[in-house]
């Protein structure tokens, strides 16, 4: 997490490096016996060039194997250098070098007398390049306190810039004069040797960590500054955070978490509801809540997000805590900034998208994000830590693969050999906050080289304590360096941690989402990117919505996330098919289909769109309207409550879940007691409506859970719920999987692990052990088996269900906006559209503006009255069909449901 600490050493070491140079004379440095320049590597040494050319040189560089200042560095590679009467030998005014012009120094003393500091417009300028940096850096320090990375290059070019070195760069790139040698790319890790990383952490380490912060702790509950005699809300904050991470706290992290509801109002509003918040506060509280299975907008009392999103500054504005437009008003460094909008993510809310562009400006040129809060324009000196932050954001944002490669390289390249990273440029040693930062970003990226090396380097700050060091030349342990540093150590990433109160997080081997999520966006199944079919030019409404839903739980991929719903929201037409949206839904026609029409009001409400105006329909009344009064097989009625031609208790849940997510509790008062009327004596729920003859099931008895978990206050629902999740526990199999309609199904676990997350105290254990299943289900290519015992390969259905189950969320609380996400499609490989794509262009992208729907219409077939009959008897025919797979306990239960 964070550090409080503001890290104002750069700024004193740089006031230093101009007020402690030296005083007198011109002072004139020999050449070292150079090193050979192939002493230096990629990944050793460092390499300096000079820029003689505007006196007719050349530009010539040199090798320090061992270097220790930039001031070494020079004289090393074989320069010699002259400083001035004022500034001493430290500020370099001439440099010279025997390969040019028998040594003489540039500028001669004819030009500039380096009696006082020269003007900025004729001077020796000082540059930097970290290992993978493509760009030139300006130094903020001077050469005597620069101390050069392993693998960095450094350059001299003489004549004019400004302070921050906005102009006047080397006109040569750092390749071009970088060791020879492969340059290490963002995956390759620094290389080790004397002081290289330590040994990963092992869990005894883990654990002495967090006891360590627990005793630190005041009364159990929060962190008292002992010297400035007040509680530490934002320490507190952070060590909470640390203990969701490293597990084995819960009572502890429970009481913290008590503690610090009880007290949002002196933690996020100091000054009260007129004055700045404390944004670093707000967004890591709003995050710990998250993480920890509660709700950021009830934090006692305190909407942790609207804190946020109401306090975004339009532009500069020092009074009122903006540097700029985009700004969170009161942020104070770009690791603020970067945590609001991951807290703001991980809760489901699309960021206004000045703040992300406002993040995006800190980007320097090399790849690294901004030191501090600069204007667009300023100089950019990038910071290891800042940089991690950003990653994390930007992993939980997507649609920024550009910037986020630049950053991963950027770190991947400023990475030490001892695995850490620099707290600013120049700095002597590394530190265990700026290290777990920078691996924070890398492990959201799945950097998995240099984030080994950065976990070692912090298993080797442990102290005799059980706690961290700041860095390799303290061995006491610090609170700031602890708790900053455990969520890396324990190799949990703050992008995607969840530990819900009341039980472990989940051991052994886990699903991996993110190559499941590839392996679904990727072009051999998503079709043109929007959808799935069930046959070529026959897009598979239900197994789309499927595919969102999985998108939305594991929030990796918005851009196709916001495709898929758009598809949908816009008709689904492709090609010359007749068959779309509408005529799936059935919406006032004789054959509405109650299944379908509350799987996509559940699209939009989790993907933030109203389902009041989704597609042109109010998909909320449309299920009031179909709700059924009495049993009346003809018109698809089983009984009272059920929704029509709803022939499965999954298409129940899916209406119930929608209602009640709309807020509409008396409209589906009875869908509720109908559904619960389903419920068996022994918990569980069947696959089909009507009940006679179909067996109970795990998959429909989650779906169950899940809807009757909405209702807290209704005590019959709360005893439902924990019988349904009774019986699917003890329905687990010996290697963690659950029956499914094809035998040890990957379906069937996906959902058992949403309902019994639904009380993660009780079945912690089963959750982990059903986990472990499907991680052995994956296959190589991303995706996942439909069952254990059945025939191996990926299949997208298994595949949607489990990386959407795998999660936990509930189908009741998924919630993704994406609504308000830029629609227009970033070019890349995965958008190509599949050989099965129809060319005819679907009416969202036709290029007549008379043919474009509406945002929220679903376009107009123009089918006619013969196409429509033909398309009616095969979706008849097609209906009955799957009746009877249903009712031979297939796969797919009903089109509605799951399909």
């Amino acid at each position: 997490m964070p550090s409080l600490t503001r890290r104002w050493s750069r700024l004193g070491a740089a006031a230093v490096a101009l007020l402690t140079l030296g005083v007198t004379a011109v002072a004139v440095s020999t050449a070292a016996a150079a090193d050979p320049i192939e002493a230096c590597t990629p990944t050793s040494g460092a390499i300096v060039a000079v820029d003689f050319r505007p006196w007719n040189g050349q530009v010539l560089r040199g090798c320090d194997a061992t270097p220790t200042t930039g001031f070494e560095l020079l004289h090393e590679a074989g320069f010699t250098t002259a400083g001035t009467a004022h500034d001493g030998s430290g500020f370099i005014c001439r440099i010279g070098n025997a390969a040019f012009d028998g040594g003489t120094q540039y500028p001669t003393p004819e030009r500039e007398a380096c009696q006082l500091t020269p003007p900025a417009t004729a001077y020796w300028s000082y540059w930097y390049a970290s290992p993978g940096q493509e760009g030139w850096t300006y130094s903020p320090l001077g050469a005597m306190e620069m101390v050069p990375g392993p693998g960095e290059v450094q350059a001299w070019v003489f004549g004019g810039t400004d302070i921050g070195g906005t102009t006047g760069r080397p006109t040569f790139t750092p390749d071009e004069v970088r060791a020879a040698g492969p340059t290490p790319s963002p995956t390759v890790s620094p290389t080790a040797g004397p002081g290289g990383p330590g040994a990963p952490p092992t869990e005894a380490q883990i654990a002495a960590a967090s006891s360590y912060l627990v005793g630190k702790l005041t009364d159990g509950d929060h962190v008292y500054n002992p010297d400035g005699q007040f509680v530490d809300h934002t320490r507190s904050i952070v060590v909470a955070t640390a203990l969701a991470a490293s597990g084995g706290q819960d009572p502890t992290l429970t009481k913290m978490r008590d503690y610090l509801a009880a007290h949002v109002e002196a933690a996020v509003l100091p000054d009260g509801a007129d004055g700045l918040p404390n944004q670093f506060n707000a967004a890591n509280l709003a995050l710990l809540v998250t993480i920890t299975g509660g709700d950021p907008r009830d934090v006692g009392g305190r909407d942790l997000l609207a804190v946020l999103t109401d306090r975004v500054c339009t532009a500069a504005d020092a009074g009122a805590g903006c540097t700029a437009a985009g700004d969170f008003a009161g942020s104070y460094a770009p690791v603020t900034h970067a945590f609001a909008l991951l807290a703001l993510r991980r809760a489901g809310v699309t960021p206004p998208a000045a703040t992300v562009e406002r993040l995006l400006q800190w980007q320097c040129a090399g790849g690294g994000f901004a030191d501090s809060l600069i204007a667009p324009g300023d100089p950019c000196t990038p910071d290891p830590a800042n940089t991690g932050a950003a990653l994390l954001a930007l992993s939980v944002l997507g649609g920024h693969d550009s910037e986020v490669t630049a950053a991963k390289a950027y770190l991947t390249g400023a990475q030490r050999a001892d695995g850490g990273y620099l707290p600013y440029v120049g700095a002597g040693a590394s530190d265990s906050y700026t290290t777990a930062m920078a691996a924070q970003g890398l492990l959201a990226v799945g950097a998995a080289e240099p984030v080994a090396a950065a976990r070692g380097f912090l298993a080797a700050r442990t102290a005799a304590d059980g706690g961290l060091s700041p860095d390799a030349t303290v061995t006491e342990s610090d609170l700031v360096a602890t708790s900053g540093a455990l969520p890396t150590l324990a190799g949990r990433n703050l992008a995607t941690l969840t530990h819900p109160l009341g039980g472990e997080p989940p051991q052994g081997p886990t699903p991996d989402l993110a190559r499941g999520v590839a392996w679904l966006v990727a072009p051999a199944q998503l079709v043109d990117g929007r959808y799935y079919e069930s046959f070529p030019g026959f897009p598979e409404f239900g197994l789309t919505i499927d595919g969102a839903f999985a998108l939305a739980a594991a929030g990796l991929d918005d851009a196709k996330l916001r495709a898929i719903t758009d598809f949908i929201r816009s008709g689904g037409k492709v090609g010359e098919s007749e068959f779309t949206v509408d005529s799936w839904l059935g919406i006032g026609t004789e054959f509405p289909s109650g299944g379908a029409i509350g799987k996509v009001a559940l699209l939009a409400q989790v993907t933030g769109y109203d389902p009041g105006t989704f597609g042109g329909h109010d998909l909320i009344t449309a299920l009031h309207d179909i709700t059924c009064t009495t049993a009346d097989p003809a018109t698809g009625c089983a009984a009272a409550g059920n929704y029509r031609n709803a022939p499965s208790v999954f298409a129940q849940v899916l209406g119930v879940i929608a209602q009640l997510r709309a807020g509409r509790t008396q409209d589906a008062a009875a869908p509720i007691e109908f559904l619960k009327s389903l419920q068996r004596a022994n918990g569980a729920f069947p696959s089909l409506i009507p009940a006679e003859g179909s067996g109970d099931e795990v998959d429909s008895t989650a779906m169950a859970a899940m809807a009757l978990a909405m209702l807290p206050d209704d005590p019959d629902a709360v005893t439902a719920v924990d019988r349904a999740l009774g019986w699917i526990a003890g329905q687990q199999q010996a290697d963690g999987g659950f029956p499914g309609a094809a035998g040890i199904s990957t379906n069937s676990t996906a959902l058992a692990i949403q309902g019994m997350t639904l009380r993660r105290g009780t079945y912690s254990s089963q959750i982990g052990k059903a986990l472990a299943f499907l991680a052995g289900q994956q296959n190589p290519d991303g995706g996942f088996n439909v069952a254990a015992d059945g025939q191996a390969g990926s299949d997208v259905r298994a595949s949607t269900q489990v990386v959407g189950g795998a999660t936990g969320i509930s189908f009741g609380t998924l919630l993704r906006d994406v609504h308000d996400l830029d629609p227009s499609p970033t070019p890349s490989p995965s958008q190509t559209p599949s050989p099965s794509t129809s060319p005819t262009p679907s009416p969202s992208v036709s290029s007549e503006p008379s043919a474009t729907p509406p945002p929220d219409a679903m376009p107009v077939t123009g089918a006619s009255i013969v196409s429509l009959t033909l398309g009616a008897l095969v979706l008849i025919i097609a209906g009955v069909v799957l009746l009877v797979l249903a009712r031979r306990r297939r796969t797919t239960i009903d089109t509605a449901g799951r399909s």
